[in-house]
């Protein structure tokens, strides 16, 4: 079963990911940094940028062992 978005018709196979999905259409961004106040529609992203004020880089390159805090990062830094 597909959960349909009412609003621009993108469907999901969870109803959570429709959830998370509906809150950029409401602009709620209801996940908050407590350190700096930056708030975050999705947790991943709140996740993500925790980050910067952990200093974690997660992502080392396997040819330098230069290292990133988000992958896409490390995508780009390997072209």
């Amino acid at each position: 079963r597909l959960y349909a978005c009412g609003q621009c018709g993108k469907r999901f196979a969870e109803s959570s990911h429709l959830l998370r999905h509906l809150l950029a259409h409401s602009g709620e961004r209801p996940f908050r940094c407590r350190l700096c106040g930056k708030s975050y529609g999705d947790g991943s992203y709140l996740a993500v940028h925790q980050r910067v004020h952990t200093g974690a880089r997660p992502y080392p390159c396997p040819r330098c062992g230069k290292a990133f805090a988000r992958s896409s990062t490390l995508a780009r830094h390997r072209r």
